[in-house]
C-alpha cells in the first residue's frame, strides 16, 4: 500500500502510521469480520509491524504520483 500524505511538522509520522493502522484495523475487522477471520485467524493483529516513510522534500507532486502508479502490486 503506498499513500502520499502531507503531514504538519507537528505531526509526528509514526504515531500517524500507527494511528492509522489501528483505526483501519479496526474498521476492516468490524466491516469484514467474517471473510477476513478465514486468512488471519490465527493472527492477533491485521497489520504488521513494519513500514516505511520517505520524505520527498520539494519533488513535484506529478512525479510523486507517476512513481506510486508504477509499483508492482504484490503476488
Amino acid at each position: 500500500m503506498h499513500l502520499l500524505l502531507e503531514l504538519t511538522p507537528r505531526t509526528a509520522p509514526s504515531a500517524f502510521v500507527n494511528n492509522l493502522k489501528t483505526v483501519t484495523s479496526r474498521l476492516i475487522r468490524k466491516e469484514y469480520g467474517e471473510h477476513i477471520r478465514r486468512y488471519y485467524w490465527h493472527k492477533p493483529v491485521f497489520w504488521s509491524r513494519s513500514y516505511c516513510i520517505i520524505s520527498v522534500g520539494g519533488a513535484p507532486l506529478s512525479v510523486l504520483k507517476q512513481y506510486i502508479e508504477q509499483q508492482e502490486a504484490p503476488e
